[in-house]
């Protein structure tokens, strides 16, 4: 399995393979680049490496029993160079990895030392200061992508493989992959490169250029092939295994917009095999990154042969030949302003397969509604009653005949804040500091949910006509997301009380009084099993979904503000004041397994500075420096 590390948390996505980026912090997202000409030679000389087998390295501390929280600690180990650039895990923690900008040490799943060298030793084209480096984990272990920015002469690249520490190729032929003229870790995303895109599916990289986009084998270096009717960074993809074929759409890369001449928004159909582009469709609008976890504000699916595109709205687009079918242009309200910024305010399109139901943000008045439109005309079949005084309308559901919309809710928020920070690994945010000793003042990113003053309810549309079924009483606090039971029951809470409605009359099944579980104020709910637990300012609460009485209440944990579900674990996070916590919980009964505090830098960007988690939920791993500790969730 592969997995691909984004900020995540409440709005995680878990995908199947890793990819990590530093670019000055700890950045995240796809894989390097590629060679048009021969590949290098995988290296083999002794003399450039150290070895790659040599004596599982003493573990050092306490070892095995030692206590992190109440979680047990495997082992701890330490990499062979002090992990500033990157320090993190693969999906299964088979290899985990720590660089600094000259050199790379791996160790395994028994923190025992696969490899470790320079790479100016490990690269034939003597790549060496690597100030933006990419990871990504595969079955067969992953690469090690470098970028050598040449104030004089060409850039370098190269690719090592993962698991041997041996240069898989080299190349100088891609240039201004990364804006010349500033720091590395400046004015560039804290994700893949706006100029690289991996395509996991193909284990390929398509390579914008000034003239072409290039995509080339991950493995080899070598060029697949070239296209010039596509120019610009690739803003989103699908991949189309059954045609083999890529759908993707481009945007102008900021940083680096200035090459590319005669740019224009392009949504094309390419055949992955030959780069032969099938067709190209022109779109409208201008795609805007996220804050920090600069992801694309854009989104691509592909709906009964037709390919739909969210931005700024929904267009769509017939798959066979481009032709623009038809399209709903929309505001979104996302804040727009300064170093704080609030996102996920109104719900994605939810399709069917006849359908397409769009939260629509209204004229000055700034009132919401909800369309529903016909799939393949885009006719309008209804428009609901005006919504009033709902900041956010986050989700919406289709529940038998009803829609289920949720008015109101928590936004996500995310911020720079100017903080004191420490020398070492940076954070997951590009722009934000130097390395080494000592602190300095620095921008650190936040993401964080927030309830804002709205008016809060839960609305049933009818499916046919787009009239209010019902509407609950308006809750006063805040709402939290819903939970749907099938088509029979939705439940949710109010910040003080926890209640349980018939999706197709309205009843109200229960209103149970939440604030006497003594865990303050409801902040999130958790679907688990038959109940339904609330997570809150100071604890955890868990009810029945059948009649709504109490499971338990816990009040242990305070200030909580992402929630996790790996495998079949569960995690939640504190991250106030610049700490970073977090707890394993058994959602049976509340009860804490453990719970680790990071005390470094590192690990992946979506659970916070020095700590990575396996695809699993399993084990932890936290970072410090050289040191790495490997953490068993269930004892």
């Amino acid at each position: 399995m592969k997995k691909l590390i984004t900020l995540t948390g409440m709005f995680c996505i878990l995908s199947c393979f890793t990819a990590s980026a530093q670019f000055g912090k700890l950045l995240n997202k796809v894989k390097g680049k590629p060679k048009t000409e021969e590949a290098a030679p995988a290296n083999t000389n002794s003399e450039t490496q150290k070895p790659l087998t040599e004596e599982p390295k003493k573990m050092t501390g306490k070892g095995a029993g030692k206590k992190s929280g109440s979680f047990a600690t495997v082992w701890e180990s330490e990499f062979e160079n002090k992990a500033t650039r990157l320090a993190l895990s693969s999906a299964t923690g088979n290899l985990i990895v720590g660089t600094d900008d000259n050199s790379a040490s791996v160790v395994d799943s028994e923190g025992r030392s696969i490899w470790h060298g320079d790479y100016k030793k490990l690269t034939t084209n003597k790549t060496n200061k690597s100030e933006y480096q990419y990871t990504i984990f595969t079955d067969e272990g992953g690469y090690l992508f470098l970028f050598d920015e040449r104030s004089m002469g060409k850039d370098r690249v190269a690719c090592l493989n993962l698991k041997t520490g041996q240069e898989l190729w080299n190349s100088e032929e891609y240039q201004n992959l990364i804006p010349k003229g500033t720091k590395a870790e400046e004015g560039t995303d804290d994700g893949e490169l706006e100029t690289v895109k991996y395509i996991s599916e193909l284990d390929a990289f398509l390579i914008s250029q000034k003239a072409s986009v290039i995509l080339v084998k991950a493995s080899t270096g070598e060029k697949i092939w070239e296209t010039n009717r596509f120019k610009g960074g690739v803003g989103k993809y699908i991949y189309n295994q059954s045609k083999n074929e890529i759908v993707m759409i481009n945007f102008k890369p900021t940083a680096l917009g200035a090459l590319f001449a005669g740019f224009k928004n392009q949504l094309v159909r390419i055949n992955a095999s030959n780069g032969e582009v099938l067709w190209d469709a022109t779109f409208t609008g201008f795609i805007e990154k996220e804050l920090v976890t600069r992801r694309a504000i854009i989104d691509l699916w592909i709906k009964n042969d037709k390919v739909f595109v969210y931005l700024n709205g929904i267009m769509a687009f017939d798959y066979n030949n481009g032709k623009k079918l038809w399209e709903s242009i929309y505001e979104t309200d996302m804040d727009k302003g300064g170093r704080k910024k609030i996102y996920r305010t109104v719900a994605d399109p939810l399709f069917t397969s006849d359908a397409v139901y769009i939260v629509i943000l209204g004229g000055r008045d700034r009132t919401k509604y909800v369309e529903k439109h016909d799939l393949n005309s885009g006719n309008l079949l209804w428009t609901s009653e005006k919504i009033t005084g709902a900041l956010s309308m986050p989700n919406i559901y289709k529940a038998g005949n009803r829609i289920m919309v949720q008015v109101g809710g928590k936004v996500q928020v995310q911020e720079l804040r100017y903080e004191q920070v420490s020398g070492g690994v940076g954070n997951a945010m590009a722009g934000l500091g130097g390395f080494g000793g000592g602190s300095s003042k620095q921008l650190v990113p936040y993401i964080y949910w927030e309830y804002k003053a709205q008016k809060n309810s839960v609305l049933s549309l009818d499916d046919a006509t787009g009239k209010t079924a019902w509407r609950s009483e308006k809750f006063d606090k805040r709402i939290t997301d819903l939970i749907l039971d099938g088509d029979k029951n939705v439940f949710v809470g109010d910040g003080d009380e926890f209640y349980g409605y018939e999706i197709a009359s309205g009843k109200q099944l229960f209103d149970v009084k939440h604030n006497d579980a003594g865990v303050g104020k409801a902040t999130d709910v958790i679907d688990f099993n038959d109940k339904v637990v609330i997570l809150s300012e100071k604890g955890l609460a868990s009810y029945f979904k059948k009649d709504g009485s109490r499971a338990y209440a816990t009040e242990k944990i305070r200030g909580v503000d992402y929630f996790y579900k790996i495998g079949d674990n569960y995690f939640l996070r504190d991250q106030r004041n610049s700490k970073n916590i977090i707890y394993g919980i058994d959602m049976n009964n509340g009860n804490v397994k453990g719970s680790v505090q990071s005390k470094g830098k590192g690990g992946s960007p979506k659970y916070g500075d020095g700590i990575d988690i396996t695809q699993d939920g399993e084990y932890i791993f936290a970072f410090k420096g050289r040191k790495v500790e490997k953490i068993k969730v269930n004892n």
